[in-house]
């Protein structure tokens, strides 16, 4: 299932911190499609772990996070318009 992620971290001096916590936490289970938006095609069990890993790094006084679920034909949902083409995640990658 594909899943859109955004998060809104506060810049204060522990901020930073969780920022990069969260972009990295984010980078292992998708892409960046934004600065602050990822898609991540997961299967449910990651989904868990992935959010389960998020809710343990921000801190929800300050911080936000949402999760858009574009499920199993997510490909019939997006439509990429502009520079920075995504690459898509079942496709062929060469390395």
């Amino acid at each position: 299932m594909m899943m859109l992620v955004t998060y809104d971290v506060a810049r204060d001096e522990k901020g930073e911190k969780r920022l990069r916590k969260v972009s990295k936490i984010l980078e292992n289970y998708g892409q960046r499609v934004q600065y602050s938006v990822f898609e991540c095609l997961v299967d449910p069990s990651q989904w868990v772990e992935l959010k389960n890993k998020l809710l343990k790094t921000i801190n929800p006084e300050y911080d936000s996070l949402r999760f858009y679920s574009l499920g199993a034909n997510w490909d019939r949902k997006v439509e990429h318009i502009g520079q920075k083409e995504t690459l898509n995640p079942q496709g062929v990658l060469i390395i």
